[in-house]
């Protein structure tokens, strides 16, 4: 699917070796990670070695590795400095274990970061710069990572800017917007990734690395879980994105082609809400591997709807519904509470898609996600007794009751945070939880 639609570059964010495993003689590129709950084993030079033979060099030339994503985002906020003293610390130990493997030269370790490690204190790109509170760690990381030759790869989400604040100018998110912002010397930015972007490479200049290599490691659009997030919203962003890609022009401060991957290729029903019900559904395509809408890669306008996953198989279509001829409905409030906590109920709020239900159908939603999401058990379609299982297709028009997939390993499916899309301009990447 990934070479049907011309992706040959993708992101994972581990290093599972059954994704990895299918990446195997593809020609496909690929940036493996370490997730955060690794950086301190990895602080231990024997741990980083173990790794890199394991995941790196037990396959030889047959995975296309380019990368090492040391982390992801360890630095954020909100992780209130759980990962400063073993991030750059595991990454030079990753480094210098793939140097003395040999395989240094062409794989190189980098720190996928978050946006919120830089500020600008006028908000002009102008006057960008590293966090004062990690200004010292993230010197000594740019320092490090300049002199291996690897890339600083950042996160960039125009609609998180607009999420977490509802004075953003909506426009600004945007790539057609009519909105703008003046920096110094008459220089102006008509929308908002353009200037976060520059706004970091302020930040390397002054760290003393003003030609360090730029990744955009994610960068996307949710079509659920929010009211800014939909499929009208996402293709929109996209056509800017991918047209701005194609022309090659970069940004004020770095013109030129750019690398940026695409967040992300699957929607993931298991992934945290914590920051967000948007977070479960930032995929180009669904969950079952079908594209959402049409567009173009290629950024040339020619918009058609991308190559699905084929061979998908289900389990049988039956579907899990509120049963209102029981009478007893005294526990109906504690199981749909249930049902939500361990199920998915993102679709369900204001401004999502399937926000018109009636009751009887946002209970029956509620009840079929638990069930799916258990592959189908008939013990999880009980609910004291409230649901019962039904042949007959729930879905209505614009809220989709989905049946769960069987994997390929012959089971029902786990929600795999699949991947990152890499656009290298025309070259397309892709991380898991896809980005391209």
């Amino acid at each position: 699917m990934l070479k049907d639609n011309g992706i040959m570059k993708v992101k994972l964010f581990d290093a599972d070796s059954w994704p990895v495993d299918a990446l195997v003689d593809s020609g496909v590129e690929v940036m493996l990670g370490i997730p955060n709950d690794m950086l301190d084993t990895m602080t231990s030079y024997g741990s980083a070695e173990d790794w890199v033979k394991e995941n790196v060099t037990n396959y030889g030339d047959k995975l296309n590795l380019k990368y090492v994503a040391v982390g992801n985002e360890p630095f954020l906020k909100s992780y209130n400095g759980t990962f400063m003293e073993t991030t750059v610390p595991a990454l030079k130990n990753i480094q210098k274990a793939l140097d003395e493997a040999g395989v240094g030269d062409k794989v190189k370790a980098t720190v996928p970061l978050n946006a919120d490690v830089y500020v600008s204190p006028d908000d002009k790109p102008s006057s960008g710069q590293f966090r004062p509170d990690i200004d010292d760690v993230m010197t000594d990381m740019v320092k490090f990572l300049h002199d291996h030759g690897a890339p600083f790869v950042v996160n960039i989400y125009p609609f998180l800017s607009l999420y977490h604040s509802d004075n953003f100018p909506f426009e600004f998110a945007f790539f057609d917007g009519g909105r703008s912002i003046q920096d110094n010397g008459g220089v102006s930015y008509s929308n908002v990734f353009d200037a976060n972007y520059d706004t970091l490479v302020s930040a390397l200049k002054k760290a003393g690395v003003p030609s360090l290599k730029v990744v955009v490691g994610e960068v996307g659009w949710p079509t659920d879980g929010n009211k800014n997030a939909n499929t009208k919203l996402a293709r929109r962003f996209y056509d800017g994105m991918l047209k701005k890609l194609a022309k090659n022009e970069g940004t004020h401060l770095r013109p030129g082609k750019m690398d940026v991957y695409l967040f992300g290729l699957f929607d993931e029903d298991l992934k945290s809400v914590a920051p967000g019900n948007f977070e479960r559904h930032w995929g180009i395509l669904t969950y079952d591997g079908k594209p959402k809408f049409a567009m173009d890669l290629s950024g040339k306008g020619d918009d058609k709807p991308l190559v699905g996953v084929s061979g998908v198989e289900y389990l049988p279509n039956q579907w899990c519904v509120f049963d209102d001829e029981v009478k007893d409905k005294s526990k109906l409030a504690a199981n749909i509470q249930y049902a939500c906590a361990s199920g998915d109920c993102t679709a369900l709020g204001y401004g999502c898609s399937c926000n018109g239900l009636d009751e009887k159908s946002n209970i029956s939603y509620a009840f079929n996600m638990y069930f799916q999401m258990q592959d189908q058990d008939v013990r999880a379609c009980d609910f004291d007794g409230l649901a019962k299982i039904t042949e007959t297709n729930a879905s209505t028009k614009g809220c989709l009751f989905p049946v769960q997939i069987i994997s390929a390993g012959g089971r029902a499916a786990p929600a795999l945070g699949l991947a990152a899309l890499l656009l290298s301009s025309f070259v397309l990447v892709l991380s898991m939880s896809f980005v391209m």
